[in-house]
């Protein structure tokens, strides 16, 4: 990206902490004075889409403008509760740093991990010891709620993975899958539309832990299926116009005669 900044971000975050002092401040703005954590908190989520939708388009700088937004909610949000005494930027970055410092001991000192999985039970173990005192006494008690159902279905199966809880094999996954597809299929012969949404789930869930085992994350493989999909829809559409055609007017035959032209193009 041409014009790339190279100062330090130390300056370009202190500015940006003085601009929202001054919007906070009581001759500053209305609507700002009024928020707090808990009110920004779908302002951070909307943000964050933004941010993850410009990253995956490879946008770069959609994603530069959008880290930014990020950030500045952000930050608005430690001010907030700075003004509050609760705690401080400082106090949450000091947290991270000796965090991370601390779960890389493979990094940050001179432990030595035969392979992966004794890196992750490593990482599982001092997280444990973290947890002691606190409200997360149990392996999913650090799952967010909020978090989408796909997103939450991958996560769920990564740390049921780490404390080995799971299919000893990728076959055995695949076996599960079919054995869930079939079941599915049953409870919709059956006419049971509970049931069928019971067992579609199971498949779902079943299916993102295949995926995870090769590497696939759920959630940004359906999101690259619908932007495609999208992308795709959004060609047929003007090469209909072009051609003086409406959708609506046209058989299914038709239509998917207009797709396969678009996805050569693909």
């Amino acid at each position: 990206m041409s014009g790339r900044n190279t100062d330090a971000p130390s300056s370009a975050l202190n500015e940006l902490i003085t601009v929202i002092n001054t919007l906070i401040a009581p001759e500053g703005c209305p609507w700002d004075r009024e928020q707090t954590p808990k009110s920004l908190c779908d302002y951070l989520a909307e943000e964050t889409f933004e941010l993850i939708e410009g990253i995956r388009a490879g946008d770069s700088r959609e994603a530069m403008e959008e880290l930014g937004d990020v950030m500045f909610i952000l930050l608005f949000m430690s001010t907030l509760y700075e003004k509050k005494g609760e705690h401080t930027l400082t106090d949450s970055l000091k947290h991270s740093t000796a965090k991370m410092v601390r779960r890389h001991p493979h990094v940050f000192s001179d432990t030595k991990f035969k392979d992966i999985e004794e890196l992750w039970d490593t990482w599982e173990k001092i997280k444990r010891e973290e947890n002691k005192g606190t409200k997360r006494k149990h392996v999913f008690d650090s799952l967010p709620k909020g978090l989408p159902p796909l997103l939450k279905a991958y996560r769920i199966n990564a740390k049921a993975a780490r404390t080995k809880f799971t299919w000893e094999s990728d076959k055995d996954v695949e076996r599960q899958l079919k054995d869930e597809w079939q079941e599915w299929q049953d409870a919709m012969a059956a006419n049971d539309q509970e049931a069928s949404e019971q067992e579609f789930g199971d498949y779902l869930f079943t299916l993102v832990e295949l995926g995870r085992r090769k590497g696939i994350k759920a959630n940004a493989a359906l999101d690259f299926a619908n932007q495609k999909f999208l992308g795709r829809f959004g060609k047929m559409e003007k090469l209909a116009e072009k051609r003086g055609l409406a959708l609506s007017e046209m058989d299914l035959e038709a239509m998917n005669e207009l797709w396969d032209e678009v996805k050569i193009e693909d």
